[in-house]
């Protein structure tokens, strides 16, 4: 797991305890919330779903290697074999 996976885990946890805590404690009100909120929480879960996806995936240039077959030889110089190798 990379450190930006935990850094978006440990916002999310603290992000669901706090909304947990402030819905528990507030008074109840008859009115409506408008569209700050459901915007403000599609870009907040937006960020945190994104960040999320990019520190798991590896970057392009990964999925582009050169592979070959390069010998290998013993302590005495004698050849041993093939192995192939990525770079």
């Amino acid at each position: 797991m990379s450190i930006k996976t935990k850094i978006a885990a440990v916002a999310l946890a603290a992000l669901t305890v706090t909304a947990g805590i402030a819905s528990t404690t507030s008074t109840a009100q008859a009115k409506p919330l408008g569209w700050g909120w459901g915007v403000g929480a599609g870009i907040a879960t937006a960020a945190i779903v994104g960040t999320a996806i990019a520190a798991s995936n590896q970057p392009y240039y990964y999925d582009y290697h050169r592979c070959g077959w390069s010998p290998r030889y013993n302590a005495f110089g004698q050849y041993v074999g093939s192995v192939r190798t990525c770079y």
